[in-house]
């Protein structure tokens, strides 16, 4: 069919045009993708080449190499610290962002006790007159030579000093070298608190710079002279001159000099009105390093090592109620800020009462001084109110010279069993029907997976209330919370005395809440004042020292009743229960009518007695500052007996009180005539003989330490020149 015309030829049917198309399309695309990603690959690897070629001609070996991967191992790592060094800079540069320094007290307060009789004063004494060239030349150098030899060459940061000092007290030296130069100190006084962190030092470290950045050498060491803290509430190395040898700074002798210069590093130890021995310690060696920096020559310190500095007696401040007066320092400034006053300087009458302050210290001190190894307990805490929520006495720790962290008003222990009060109270405040003698169940009852255990381990059939109270039984409170619900147990706390927030827990019925000494004492005294609202209060009148009255407390203000009658008297008859034959036996005292409740936290880290007479309110607390568990310490051991110790002390020679719903007849409080019966001997009154302070214990223990020293030594050397004797036989 060679001769047909090409119209009639047979097409394909599978055929189709515009699908070839297509394909051809797509393949094409294929393809130079396909070329694309090789003339890629392709690229790079003749770049990688072109830059190892590069690269090549700068390849070393041998000992050259080391040194070039050193140096390139150091630019990584000073890139690396400056990016660290950059982050850890902004919380530093911040705080002078603000333009805010630490502001000194700019108040100065007269503290009186309850009789109106000086018992300490606190704020600001402070005279930053003097410019720094008019200060005794030696007063200087013996700052420099003890506090920074190398102030004046180091750009902030001594790092030379800080490894001499660390090499020094390594060895044993008492020289208490330190490692902070006096522009860290200042950056610390001026910007930061005194808490010891290591982002504290770092952001110190950074200001140090900052400062040295922006001022002289001798403005800062100016800085330093006047924002230094100096002990006895002195600010300033002027202030510290007048408060310790009642001259100025200008007319200071060198002895005196080294005795201030020995104050900057610890102020509160070293201060001569605390312990003149150790002032005067602290003295020669800062008169030591005065030679040992090439200041002074030592025929130049010899007169003032033989006369050494004489401050002004100051023992009364000495023994001051310090805790207390931190405390009523912070409640004046509050009220002070208040009246607006143009005055800076006020005088403050306050409640606490000096007897009864120096029978809580000794009652602490004493039980814990004997009995705190056995138990492994080293501190505690005692707030002490009559029934109006004064505050006669506060003990916020074993010694106010070794640290000022009053434990008596921060709310960070849990009370345990103490904290039953609110629960029971709570319960006869809900439930109508209930009263001391009802009869519960108590058995455990599980909260989720959390099943409650008694502290014997033991389980508690039918029970009443008193006796369960009364035996601290952990499984029936729990049992209440569950009826009353626990937020409303919470609520009541508050309501009566707790003033801090606390998280509603399953296990709050058991103390499972941060409390303080002071509000546990202010909740048990709403019990003692018959139901109404007893809140710890220790200032009762503030005046300018010109006499102007700015404030004066009124104890019957506000006087809002926060529990019934009928609660105070099952609540008060359920406490007398604890004393008389429960956990709390220790706190009995003979004729008068003790009532309270002791409280142990779990693995023993604290250990509590809170409880009242007539006449007084008291909280006793025991732990340890690092919430290291005790030796098995409970409320009804230690905090008992200091309780006791306590209101046994108080209670002389005073008219005992009743307390409601306790049904004991205090002895009848009979006052001795004056002018005795004719025809009878007078009979001399009966006084309790005034008992040793911690401090005066103290040296009679180091005594009795000498003298058993001493005959030891005595009965060795007498053994040893002794002739030998034959036995006898017997």
């Amino acid at each position: 069919m060679a001769g047909e015309p090409a119209e009639f030829s047979v097409q394909d049917p599978f055929y189709h045009k515009e699908k070839r198309r297509k394909k051809t399309r797509m393949l094409a695309a294929d393809a130079w993708l396909d070329s694309a990603l090789y003339d890629f690959g392709q690229s790079l690897g003749r770049g990688f080449t072109n830059v190892e070629d590069f690269f090549s001609r700068f390849r070393v070996s041998g000992i050259k190499r080391f040194f070039v991967e050193i140096f390139s191992d150091g630019l990584s790592f000073f890139a690396i610290g400056c990016v660290l060094m950059t982050a850890l800079a902004i919380p530093a540069f911040d705080a002078t962002a603000t333009g805010h320094v630490n502001k000194a007290e700019d108040i100065a307060v007269t503290f009186l006790d309850r009789y109106g009789n000086e018992i300490g004063r606190r704020g600001i004494r402070s005279d930053d007159s003097y410019p720094l060239d008019k200060l005794p030349d030696y007063f200087v150098k013996a700052a420099l030579a003890t506090e920074d030899r190398r102030f004046y060459e180091h750009w902030g940061i001594d790092v030379v000093g800080t490894l001499r000092a660390l090499m020094s007290n390594a060895g044993g030296e008492s020289s208490l070298q330190g490692g902070s130069s006096i522009t860290q100190q200042l950056a610390k006084n001026l910007f930061l608190s005194s808490e010891r962190t290591l982002e504290r030092k770092i952001k110190e470290a950074f200001l140090s710079v900052w400062l040295e950045w922006h001022y002289t050498k001798d403005e800062i060491l100016k800085l330093y002279f006047d924002r230094a803290y100096m002990g006895g509430g002195n600010f300033g190395a002027a202030a510290a001159a007048e408060f310790y040898f009642g001259k100025k700074i200008t007319d200071v002798n060198l002895a005196e000099a080294a005795m201030l210069a020995g104050l900057f590093k610890a102020p509160t130890k070293y201060a001569p009105h605390v312990d003149l021995a150790a002032a005067r310690g602290r003295a020669n060696l800062v008169l030591s390093n005065l030679v040992d920096a090439g200041f002074l020559t030592e025929g130049q310190v010899t007169a003032a090592r033989r006369n050494p500095a004489v401050p002004i007696d100051r023992s009364a401040e000495a023994n001051s109620p310090n805790y207390f007066l931190d405390y009523a320092f912070e409640e004046a400034k509050k009220i002070i800020e208040t009246t607006g006053s143009p005055s800076n300087t006020f005088v403050v009458r306050t409640t606490v009462d000096p007897v009864l302050q120096s029978y809580a210290e000794d009652a602490v001190t004493s039980v814990v001084r004997e009995q705190g190894e056995a138990y492994r307990v080293s501190q505690a805490a005692m707030v002490v109110l009559d029934t109006n929520g004064a505050i006669r006495a506060m003990v916020g720790g074993m010694d106010y010279g070794k640290s000022q962290f009053n434990r008596s008003i921060v709310p960070n222990r849990q009370p345990g069993s103490a904290f039953k009060l609110f629960d029971y109270a709570t319960a006869f405040e809900m439930i109508p029907e209930y009263d001391p003698d009802t009869i519960v169940s108590g058995a455990t009852q599980c909260i989720g997976n959390w099943c409650p255990q008694n502290y014997s381990r033991n389980s508690v059939g039918r029970i009443s209330l008193i006796s369960a109270f009364q035996q601290s039984i952990n499984t029936v409170p729990v049992n209440l919370s569950i009826k009353t619900g626990r937020q409303p147990i919470a609520d009541f706390a508050h309501k009566i005395g707790l003033q801090n927030d606390f998280p509603v827990t399953r296990s709050l019925a058991l103390g499972a809440a941060s409390v303080s000494v002071i509000d546990m004492a202010s909740s048990y005294a709403v019990f003692a004042n018959h139901g109404y609202k007893t809140t710890a209060f220790g200032l009762t009148r503030i005046t300018t020292l010109s006499g102007e009255l700015l404030y004066e407390a009124d104890p019957e203000a506000n006087r809002e009743r926060v529990v019934s009658e009928q609660t105070v008297l099952y609540m008060n008859r359920m406490m007398r229960a604890v004393v008389e034959s429960g956990t709390g036996r220790r706190a009995q005292i003979e004729g008068v009518p003790s009532v309270g409740k002791t409280g142990t936290t779990s693995s023993y880290r604290d250990a509590w007695f809170c409880g009242f007479t007539g006449n007084y309110v008291a909280a006793v607390w025991f732990g340890n500052d690092d919430y290291q568990a005790t030796k098995e310490l409970t409320g009804g051991t230690l905090p008992t007996v200091a309780w006791q110790k306590f209101m046994a002390y108080a209670h002389t020679n005073i008219e005992i009180k009743p307390v409601e719903g306790v049904d004991f007849q205090p002895a009848p409080f009979v006052i001795a005539n004056a002018t005795p019966v004719e025809g009878q001997p007078a009979l001399p009154a009966a006084e309790r003989p005034p008992g040793l302070k911690p401090g005066a214990a103290e040296k009679l223990l180091d005594v009795a330490d000498m003298l058993k020293a001493a005959m030891g030594s005595t009965n060795e050397a007498s053994l040893a020149v002794a002739p030998a004797t034959p036995s006898k036989s017997l």
